[in-house]
């Protein structure tokens, strides 16, 4: 089973996120919505996406597929609700778990290979200078858990740190594997822009429809919008044609 967590708010990432939910905006073009799922769906034959912020734009965007959608209202449920929410679909199988925001080149091979299914299982890399959740090693947004594990959730909110993970690092049950490659969590405008960049070889990311007349320098722009003549967009990022963000 694989689960999409797509119901953040995406607060940092404001006002990107009063136009389109964060699942939905795009990497080089397509949705991390998209790219999570094709990551996830390497390794599993079902698929569920929870969603609330902006809940019609993602339902839209998955009608047709065979894709669950959870709808969590009035309120998120956070990483370990959503899934209590989808109990009755887990049966108590185990679960992929990929949070829509990070943006991964790692193909989780190495994640799944050899997991047992007794313990939960995350992907991590270096703190660096951020904040280290386990050891010295921060979460970069996937994760594998227990089917016994995923069936105690609440269908409320409730955060998987909180949840189960916390007292699996302490008692020692707890496997980190190390991320390959880049992994970015793509939480503000800066780090979103970065991952754009970093997904394109570091050259700005034009959009389908869009009518470039001026200059740009290191920024996205989303389809259909334009840089009109004697413009020059430099670290930023273009939305609409009313709504341009710079990191």
């Amino acid at each position: 089973m694989g689960v999409v967590l797509a119901a953040g708010k995406g607060e940092r990432l404001r006002p990107l996120t009063d136009v389109r939910p964060k699942a939905l905006c795009p990497i080089n073009n397509t949705p991390l919505l998209d790219l999570a799922i094709a990551r996830i769906g390497r390794h599993v034959t079902e698929i569920a996406v929870n969603t609330h912020h902006l809940a019609h734009q993602v339902q839209a965007h998955l009608a047709g597929t065979d894709i669950i959608v959870s709808l969590e209202t009035p309120e998120a449920l956070g990483t370990a609700g959503a899934l209590g929410a989808l109990r009755n679909w887990i049966a108590g199988r185990d679960v992929l778990i990929h949070n829509a925001d990070v943006w991964l080149t790692d193909p989780l091979d190495q994640l799944v290979r050899g997991w047992d299914g007794r313990r939960p299982r995350l992907l991590v890399g270096p703190a660096g200078d951020g904040r280290a959740d386990f050891g010295d090693r921060r979460f970069v947004g996937v994760s594998l858990l227990p089917g016994p594990i995923a069936a105690t959730l609440p269908a409320s909110p409730l955060g998987l740190y909180e949840a189960v993970w916390r007292n699996a690092w302490e008692r020692g049950l707890l496997e980190l594997i190390e991320v390959s490659g880049p992994a970015i969590d793509c939480g503000t405008v800066a780090e979103y822009l970065r991952a754009n960049l970093s997904a394109n070889q570091g050259l700005s990311v034009i959009g389908a429809g869009c009518v470039v007349n001026g200059e740009i320098r290191r920024s996205v722009i989303w389809d259909g919008c334009k840089v009109e003549p004697g413009e020059c967009l430099t670290d930023a990022v273009r939305a609409t044609a009313s709504l341009t963000v710079r990191a």
